[in-house]
């Protein structure tokens, strides 16, 4: 291990860290502000944002903000993005009428929406910039498949950039609700519980890549699930992923029992209702969570039998220009660390596009 890594593990914050960041679900439930319901005027600037983009003949990869113009909303999206880094971490969009226009049209919404919070991040080794959360029926036991290609619960977890959205396209016959948690509140929360497991969770825990490897890397990262950077607290978790990446690779690190028992606590206390909120997605609705301080999970769901009503959803990553400084241990996983350009998934195959169906 590197003096520098060394270093970073046994940083830790002066104690609890609180502020808006802080959150419990009940305290959400009950203010309700991030619930950002769009304006008639809203909705008219992005219908017609959607018909210059087409009425342009460009393809989706030239969406930015500067194209995508949202003369009202634009500065309405750069105080939810502050909030998003600096405040409470999440936000959620109500009232865009996903029904009333194509595939392709509802794409370019929320990419242009999503220009206006960050760059686009490749989500797989397939390089695709618009994801696509929808069962597969894929198994999940193959060491390649990810969670998001089936109908399992998802863990507690973050993702690998610094925004992740979700646009709901269609919902599920039942289940599927999304839930978050702030780990600002894990963190306050194991520190003043036990102490002694709280320390275990800045070590650096091998997370496995899932098959999807950049050129020179091992088949897993090793990152501690809390960083404390520059005065602030980053997390980065995917539990079933670090489970696996000992059941797969033997030249793994082992963890310890006290690792092992932190990592369950942590588990726990992200189930736990004083703690996490559960949102309603409903077809239109969009979310934006700010990986570093949110982690999201999803419960199992049961889908429709017609193909034509089976739960979709859009997902971006994003990159802002205005993001964190990040541990340099995260260069593992986020290939480099300069704001803006930073985050997703890129093999030496990669090539960067956009899709509109999974695949």
């Amino acid at each position: 291990m590197s003096h520098a890594l060394a270093e970073e593990r046994v940083a830790l914050p002066p104690g609890p860290i609180g502020g808006p960041a802080a959150w419990t679900g009940p305290e959400m439930i009950r203010d309700g502000s991030w619930l950002h319901q769009f304006t008639a005027a809203e909705l008219s600037e992005i219908d017609a944002a959607i018909r210059a983009h087409q009425a342009s003949g460009q393809e989706m990869g030239r969406i930015s903000r500067q194209t995508f113009r949202l003369p009202t909303l634009g500065p309405v999206l750069d105080g939810i993005l502050q909030d998003l880094l600096h405040g409470r971490g999440f936000v959620q969009f109500r009232g865009f009428e996903v029904a009333k226009y194509t595939t392709e049209q509802a794409a370019i919404a929320y990419l242009g929406i999503g220009a206006h919070l960050g760059s686009f991040r490749s989500q797989n080794a397939k390089g695709h910039l618009l994801g696509h959360v929808r069962d597969l029926g894929l198994d999940i036991s193959k060491p390649t498949v990810r969670y998001y290609q089936t109908n399992r619960e998802l863990e507690y977890h973050t993702d690998s950039c610094d925004i992740v959205g979700l646009l709901c396209l269609k919902t599920s016959r039942s289940g599927g609700e999304s839930m978050i948690v702030s780990s600002v509140t894990l963190h306050d929360e194991m520190l003043k519980r036990r102490p002694d497991l709280y320390e275990q969770l800045f070590h650096a825990f091998p997370t496995d890549r899932r098959g999807e490897i950049p050129p020179g890397m091992l088949p897993w990262f090793e990152v501690p699930v809390f960083s404390w950077h520059e005065g602030q607290l980053t997390t980065i978790y995917s539990g079933q992923y670090i489970r696996s990446a000992q059941q797969n690779f033997p030249e793994a690190r082992r963890l310890t029992a006290a690792e092992t028992e932190a990592l369950q606590m942590f588990d726990d206390l992200t189930r736990d209702p004083s703690l996490n909120l559960k949102i309603e997605f409903r077809p239109g609705d969009m979310q934006f969570l700010h990986n570093h301080q949110i982690l999201h999970s999803r419960t199992d769901f049961e889908d429709w039998p017609e193909p034509e009503r089976r739960r979709h959803l859009f997902r971006l990553w994003l990159s802002p220009p205005d993001g964190r400084p990040l541990p340099p241990s995260f260069a593992q996983r986020y290939g480099q660390l300069t704001p803006g350009d930073r985050g997703g998934i890129v093999t030496k195959d990669t090539v960067l596009k956009f899709v509109l169906e999974p695949q």
